[in-house]
């Protein structure tokens, strides 16, 4: 499950897994401490601070069989990365939302490291994946989040359906 920070990857990504009997992992377990040490700071990653990181979530990915991860994955280079390090099919659930409403959320939260300012370099950073991606997109705005998760499973079903018919 892919998306800004606040996009609420984490608590779809969960739900989605309970509904596939599947592993959740949140990627931010993944960060390296200096990663870690340098959001909290304020600072953005660059992309040789997300290197060692999309390398554990694909690594991940490969050995935990049926998963959930929930990874910003903002390029298309990052989503490739993980692909390579995952060595199977992964499918993104891009979790797509207006800023305004990311940044209440994100104002809301606690005890997270990632800080609100933040939020503005993540969504210039963002590349929507292509047509050519395994990716899906879910608009996180109707409330609840269980409508949000339905409709992720929705698509996933809707993803694995198409790719088994080829």
């Amino acid at each position: 499950v892919m998306g800004v920070s606040g996009s609420g990857k984490s608590l779809v990504g969960a739900g989605i897994a309970t509904a596939l009997d599947a592993t959740f992992v949140d990627s931010d377990a993944l960060h390296p401490r200096e990663n870690v040490a340098k959001m909290s700071r304020g600072d953005p990653l660059d992309d040789a601070d997300r290197a060692p990181w999309l390398d554990r979530v694909g690594d991940r990915l490969g050995e935990a069989g049926d998963c959930v991860i929930a990874c910003s994955a903002l390029k298309r280079v990052y989503r490739d990365r993980i692909r390579a390090a995952s060595g199977g099919p992964v499918i993104f659930v891009h979790l797509i939302g207006d800023q305004t409403l990311i940044s209440e959320r994100m104002a809301a939260r606690v005890d997270h490291f990632m800080p609100p300012r933040l939020l503005a370099s993540q969504f210039a950073t963002l590349e929507v994946p292509d047509a050519d991606e395994a990716a899906i997109a879910v608009d996180i705005s109707p409330p609840p989040v269980a409508s949000v998760i339905a409709n992720a499973l929705d698509a996933l079903g809707d993803a694995a359906r198409l790719t088994d018919s080829k």
